[in-house]
């Protein structure tokens, strides 16, 4: 299709504000073809509507191919596998997980998710000098690691080597997180034979309970793979987190209007999550057999991904889509930020709740946080919309 607008992932300009490429494209056309090196060609959809029927398209499937594994032994491919499947299969291991993850178990967490903050934001005084401290490390990383590990059952001795796993997810450290890979599988494999050993009241002590009263519905590699895939999925909040506070302290109005209003918090993330997603792109899908979206023919076989980053600013849904108004309406399932579906992001509700505390804490503690000289330091990633580093004055 040589009149599809073209994206190139490598163009600085388009690294340094996606938002206004993508949307140039989705004002173009449904479709745009991206320039993906690595991985070959790659159609995303731009606009809202034909995004999210994409998303719940069958014609459309995650296949192995959707990943790039350079260099994982083949010892430990299978343990990927979770990521990897879709249809029957991805839902029956999904419901597995599911009860963990709802917005009940999230409030729940809440109380001890505003400690881990609290502790968090004294390491943010502790560590600041001359009386700034860089977010992103003592705040944004550390504190869904900890979240996560609580719902999981990681014993706070063993949390160490998973920092370090989680640190290189949300970095985008991906050849660390490659070669991480056998200690990460590793580590989840110890993780369910101290369970076994000590049961919880978390999540691997009952997919341990299911493994081992109906192993039918669930496999000793499977229960492993769950294991470690869960927590380093856990680790989004980081750069929701990072977004949200540079997007505030950049919007002194908006900042303001939350200060005034702490009632205003849950519409607030939400609105912040639409704004400034942590996920530019989804998980690419392959067409299994010829489609057309929005009337464009998509020849089997194709790739193709829906631009988060554009569907949540599409005009045709949102209201004046490029201004950030926490005070903005919104449908919770309106925007794509956690993509939609069958592989709807099953911890949602707990990176709200993540982002809430923090963001509510983080403004208590600091009346006059704001932005330090030493510029943030945004990451060059086409996929996500991250930062590398967050210096602020407290």
């Amino acid at each position: 299709m040589a009149d599809l607008p073209e994206i190139r992932l490598t163009d600085p300009e388009v690294l340094r504000d996606p938002f206004t490429a993508y949307g140039q494209a989705r004002e173009a056309g449904p479709v745009a073809r991206l320039a993906t090196p690595g991985f070959g060609e790659m159609w995303a959809v731009t606009r809202h509507a034909p995004a999210r029927a994409l998303l719940t398209d069958p014609r459309f499937a995650v296949r192995t191919e959707s990943y790039l594994r350079p260099g994982v032994p083949e010892e430990y491919r299978p343990y990927l596998r979770t990521m990897e499947i879709d249809g029957p299969e991805h839902g029956r291991l999904r419901r597995l997980v599911a009860p963990a993850f709802t917005a009940r178990r999230a409030a729940v967490l809440r109380p001890r998710i505003a400690s881990i903050v609290a502790g968090l934001l004294d390491e943010v005084i502790r560590r600041a000098e001359g009386g700034v401290s860089d977010l992103v490390p003592n705040l944004a990383r550390p504190l869904p690691m900890e979240v996560i590990c609580e719902l999981v059952g990681v014993p706070d001795a063993d949390r160490a080597p998973w920092r370090a796993f989680g640190v290189a997810v949300s970095s985008g450290d991906g050849q660390g997180f490659v070669a991480a890979l056998p200690a990460i599988i590793d580590n989840a494999r110890s993780l369910v034979a101290h369970r076994r050993d000590e049961p919880g009241d978390d999540l691997v002590t009952d997919l341990i309970r299911v493994r081992d009263t109906d192993g039918d519905r669930l496999t000793e590699t499977e229960l492993v793979s769950l294991v470690w895939h869960v927590v380093l999925a856990g680790q989004t909040p980081t750069n929701l987190v990072t977004n949200s506070v540079h997007a505030l302290l950049t919007h002194p109005g908006q900042l303001a209007a939350l200060r005034a209003d702490p009632e205003l918090m849950p519409r607030a993330v939400e609105e912040l999550t639409r704004w400034a997603p942590p996920q530019l792109l989804t998980v690419p899908r392959f067409a299994a057999e010829e489609v057309e979206i929005d009337g464009v023919p998509v020849p089997v076989g194709t790739a193709v991904t829906v631009a988060i980053v554009a569907a949540n600013r599409d005009p045709r849904v949102f209201a004046d889509p490029d201004r950030l108004d926490l005070a903005r309406v919104l449908d919770r399932t309106a925007h794509l930020a956690y993509a939609h579906g069958p592989h709807f992001c099953l911890g949602a509700a707990l990176a709200r709740v993540q982002t809430e505390v923090a963001l509510d804490a983080l403004l208590g503690r600091f009346p006059d946080l704001a932005l330090a000289p030493a510029d943030a330091q945004r990451a060059p990633d086409p996929g996500t919309w991250r930062l590398n580093t967050l210096p602020v004055t407290l």
